[in-house]
């Protein structure tokens, strides 16, 4: 036995260190959101925050009140990515209004109202009211003749279709008389 223990004597020191170590110590195989904590002289709470970021959309600023363009933005967060943007849109319609009102007020008042006249309710109006849009430089009754004959350009063209659309009866031309014909004979001498 002796000789055994002299033989081995670093590796039973070894396991012996190793057996102590393993006996006091803890396996934690699972995290958990619990925190506690045992002391005799000190007692104490402790709070663990696990909230996530936020994602913040940015302001997206148009500085003069003139512009006509819109701002948005949007943001959407999970908890491992947050993701934001923002852009701006164009009002065209407000574009529309504003260079009117500018050839107007520069004493081109047939121009300020063929811009107005290419929204198809403005078209719609002047119609109704008997003084057609402006056709590419006439006016009035010559304006009225050009609409008819180039209907295709108007803002309000397939609204237009419908409404002027012409029903066709059925018609049996020679071709399909001949066709009728054909069938009848082909029947007979069977």
């Amino acid at each position: 036995m002796k000789n055994f223990l002299k033989k081995y004597k670093s590796e039973l020191i070894a396991g012996f260190i190793l057996w102590v170590l393993l006996a006091f110590c803890n396996n934690s195989h699972a995290q958990t959101n619990t925190v506690s904590s045992t002391s005799s002289t000190v007692s104490g709470t402790t709070t663990v925050d696990r909230t996530p970021s936020t994602a913040s959309a940015p302001s997206v600023v148009i500085n003069n009140q003139d512009v006509c363009s819109v701002a948005s933005s949007m943001a959407i967060q999970s908890q491992i990515l947050g993701i934001a943007g923002g852009t701006t849109s164009r009002d065209l319609n407000c574009e529309r209004l504003k260079l009117s009102r500018a050839l107007n007020r520069m004493g081109m008042k047939v121009g300020a109202v063929a811009l107005l006249c290419q929204d198809e309710r403005v078209f719609s109006a002047m119609e109704m009211a008997g003084t057609p849009c402006p056709y590419m430089g006439k006016i009035g009754l010559e304006a009225a003749k050009a609409w008819a004959e180039n209907p295709e350009k108007r803002p309000d063209y397939d609204k237009w279709l419908k409404d002027n659309e012409i029903e066709t009866e059925e018609i049996i031309t020679d071709e399909g008389a001949f066709s009728i014909f054909s069938i009848f004979l082909f029947l007979l001498l069977l």
